[in-house]
């Protein structure tokens, strides 16, 4: 399998990649060129047809590259220095822009993912009992039918519940305890943004050549794709 080279030209190391494997995925590196940390450092995926299709912790992009998944378009940097990841051992320039080597065919990623946050967001963060908004730390999940009855772990069988109205409603259906959801639990085509901070006038300069025709919802969009697209995306990129 042909490497990807670093800036200086030279091909990533099969064994260092291994080892770098491991201790990126924990996500403690630091690089005093870049402030304290790179925690909020981000890369840019293309297709194999150079259209965006997601954002990647800069952790993600490193494996990614050493898998060989992918090929570095472009490379952080501050100023005209190199933005670069060490370890003890290791140190590695930060991907900014990824194209893929195998084409994901768009219609794949249509799907939001099923995970208790995007419950938490499908309902609003709102009890669907009691009708109170709550934050993520006092809410729960729950079975409408419970598992004990055979209660599917789906869309339709999971919603959000406060603490009080899941301990309340116990082993037991709406009906059994008298409890009526607020709306009927359904497989959501889409969800709202969890956030917004993709301005285009702060994206960076690697990435503008790549967006220069995404307008502002598209770019929401591509803010949040790594958190509502369906896993199989990941199985393409993982």
């Amino acid at each position: 399998m042909q490497q990807d080279l670093a800036p200086s030209g030279t091909p990533v190391p099969m064994a260092s990649a291994c080892r770098a494997r491991q201790r990126y995925a924990g996500g403690v590196v630091f690089n005093p060129r870049f402030g304290s940390s790179l925690s909020h450092v981000r890369a840019l995926v293309l297709n194999s047809s150079y259209q965006p299709v997601k954002l990647i912790s800069w952790q993600r992009a490193m494996l990614l590259w050493f898998q060989g998944k992918v090929e570095v378009l472009e490379y952080h940097h501050q100023g005209s220095q190199p933005v670069i990841a060490r370890s003890a051992q290791d140190e590695f320039p930060v991907p900014s822009v990824l194209r893929l080597k195998r084409f994901i065919n768009p219609r794949r990623l249509t799907r939001v993912r099923f995970c208790r946050e995007n419950i938490y967001r499908r309902d609003d963060y709102r009890c669907q009992y009691c009708g109170e908004s709550f934050s993520t730390k006092d809410l729960t999940l729950d079975h409408v039918v419970p598992a004990s009855k055979q209660g599917r772990k789906d869309w339709t069988n999971m919603v959000t519940a406060c603490r009080r109205c899941n301990h309340r409603k116990a082993n037991r259906t709406p009906l059994g305890a008298g409890m009526p959801l607020l709306s009927e639990p359904k497989v959501p085509q889409w969800l709202p943004p969890q956030s917004f901070n993709l301005n285009a006038d702060r994206l960076p300069e690697s990435w503008k050549i790549y967006l220069v025709d995404l307008d502002e919802t598209l770019l929401e969009s591509l803010e949040n794709f790594g958190e509502i697209l369906d896993p199989r995306i990941e199985d393409l990129t993982g």
